[in-house]
């Protein structure tokens, strides 16, 4: 099978300071896929040129076996390549019902009405609460963004990134800020979604990693140093010395 998304050779220079060197990838269809390494390591820059944030100095990236290296974010959108912030990015006045619906308004072109109400479109209403119950947000519905605890608002944000039907879905951080508990719940809820959705993240709580994570890439200094399945990443001497000491996760 194809891989869902693929780098070969992938560089970013920022003048004399090499961001990503050389960064090939191949990340499976309906892959549950972690992008690990110490502060500075490459991460969120190799996200960016993944989406066309950034665009590389060098090398190519593909989705799902064509080349969108230099395709416009919004296009890598439309073409099935969504991402999640470190820090969210919602309607905080809104329900969570208006938030997620009118992101599938926007899915389906009907953005410009966006301030229809969100009942004139029975469609809509049915799909957006249809990711609700995937994303176990159904309950809140009716609820003001703002009033929901954190946890509940970044599942909120992947919501409306899966409004976008992605068939592969970058989420970066999507536990920071959030408390443990509440973590490993909405770690939980990432891990049910459809296998449809090919998932790849980065995050920093290596317990969730280790939990969530089927494949584990390591970043050290901008380039791949391994990657392979979590039980090989935690006994793997080199790791242990650049990120994660001498801590065991089985």
């Amino acid at each position: 099978m194809r891989p869902a998304l693929q780098t070969r050779g992938l560089e970013k220079r920022f003048g004399a300071i090499v961001a990503t060197q050389g960064v090939s990838l191949d990340i499976a269809a309906g892959a549950r896929h972690a992008l690990i390494g110490p502060n500075g390591a490459g991460k969120t820059t190799l996200v960016n040129l993944l989406t066309g944030f950034l665009a590389p100095s060098a090398g190519t990236v593909l989705l799902d076996g064509t080349d969108v290296t230099r395709t416009a974010q919004h296009e890598r959108v439309r073409r099935g390549l969504a991402r999640t912030f470190q820090i969210n990015r919602l309607f905080a006045e809104l329900t969570v019902l208006e938030s997620v619906a009118l992101a599938v308004c926007e899915e389906r072109g009907l953005g410009a009405r966006w301030w229809r109400p969100v009942g004139a479109h029975g469609e809509v209403v049915d799909r957006a609460a249809e990711l609700l119950e995937q994303l176990r947000l159904l309950d809140d519905a009716h609820r003001v963004t703002r009033d929901l605890a954190y946890g509940r608002q970044r599942l909120i944000e992947i919501a409306l990134a899966l409004a976008a039907r992605p068939r592969v879905l970058l989420l970066d951080e999507p536990a920071a800020g959030v408390p443990a508990g509440a973590s490993r719940e909405l770690f939980e809820t990432i891990a049910a979604l459809p296998r449809e959705v090919t998932i790849v993240l980065i995050e920093h709580d290596m317990d969730l990693v280790f939990r969530f994570a089927e494949r584990i890439t390591v970043l050290v200094g901008g380039a791949v140093l391994t990657e392979d399945v979590p039980q090989a990443i935690a006994a793997d001497a080199r790791v242990r010395e650049v990120y994660l000491g001498d801590a065991r996760h089985g």
